[in-house]
């Protein structure tokens, strides 16, 4: 089975398991696991590996609209080479103090493959944890960021020419939008990070709350490195909306909510669409939005957009 068929099958002894963070009491704590194969392409430099692992563990944080307040990670490899080790920390030491937070340490482990797990600690503010089941039929849709960098920069990684993979590096560390979710979190009625992608994780959402979702394709808001990888206009949408890993928010909250809210996020705010009846399904500019996007343990086993 597939992470979410997982998921699925765990939701009765673990009720928790299906948002993006656990909480217990005022705390909320998240591991993820990144391996060479399906998650570093070659050219990825160990600093961007260490920020990028860390940061998806810190996304999760965000996304359930507390505060970071520390990260550890396992560096596993075939070998230790002090100065792959010495980048991976800095890049964990530099997300976590991109959003207040600290690393604290870790472990080393030998594996065959370079492989990275990461657990990051948070705390609830006043407002309490932002979950995927309060969308409610009227909410306005909105998304953190823009979105595809990571898409963009597969491609420029694939690209056998150094500036390119320097660009590549550039777009994989993104910045967790802890802040966003922290303004975001006394005003969301439903919220989550996007690391599986747009369109799936609408279906997650829907799925969580027991709606549907009208997307307008065109307010997408699309990070400019798209634009210079997509091979054709078309493409544009797919690999913003399909590819996942952007790590960005999406998020429903009450329309009149919009406006301050807006002002209030860092990264950006954007109204990308509404939350509709669970019958209508979810669409993008009136047709069905397909539920493809990142899924690890996808029959492929590469972990890439199925």
């Amino acid at each position: 089975m597939n992470e979410r068929d997982a998921l699925r099958a765990l939701a009765a002894d673990l009720p928790h398991a299906g948002d993006d963070a656990a909480v217990v009491d005022d705390t909320v704590i998240t591991t993820d696991m990144l391996h060479e194969r399906t998650d570093f392409p070659p050219g990825t430099t160990r600093y961007t590996a260490g920020w990028r692992a860390v940061g998806a563990s810190l996304s999760d944080v965000a996304a359930m609209g507390a505060t970071a307040t520390a990260a550890v990670a396992v560096y596993a490899d075939s070998d230790f080479d002090d100065g792959g080790l010495d980048r991976f920390v800095a890049g964990a030491v530099d997300v976590c103090e991109a959003v207040d937070a600290e690393y604290v340490g870790g472990d080393l482990d030998s594996h065959d493959e370079f492989t990275t797990a990461s657990t990051a600690i948070g705390t609830l503010t006043g407002a309490g944890a932002v979950t995927r089941s309060g969308a409610r039929p009227g909410d306005a849709l909105c998304v953190t960021g823009e979105w595809g960098r990571s898409a963009a920069a597969l491609r420029l990684f694939k690209r056998d020419d150094e500036e390119a993979v320097e660009r590549a590096n550039d777009l994989f560390r993104f910045t967790p939008r802890v802040a966003d979710g922290l303004a975001l979190a006394d005003r969301a009625t439903a919220m989550m990070d996007s690391s599986d992608g747009l369109a799936r994780s609408l279906h997650q959402l829907a799925e969580a709350s027991a709606v549907g979702f009208e997307l307008d394709a065109d307010r997408v808001p699309v990070h400019p490195a798209v634009d210079a990888v997509a091979d054709e206009s078309g493409e544009r949408f797919e690999l913003a909306a399909h590819f996942g890993e952007d790590f960005e928010l999406v998020c429903t909250l009450p329309e009149e909510a919009v406006p301050t809210a807006r002002e209030a996020c860092p990264g950006g705010l954007t109204r990308v669409g509404r939350v509709v009846d669970e019958a209508e399904g979810v669409t993008a500019d009136g047709d069905p939005l397909p539920d493809r996007g990142y899924t690890h343990g996808s029959e492929s086993g590469s972990g890439r957009p199925q």
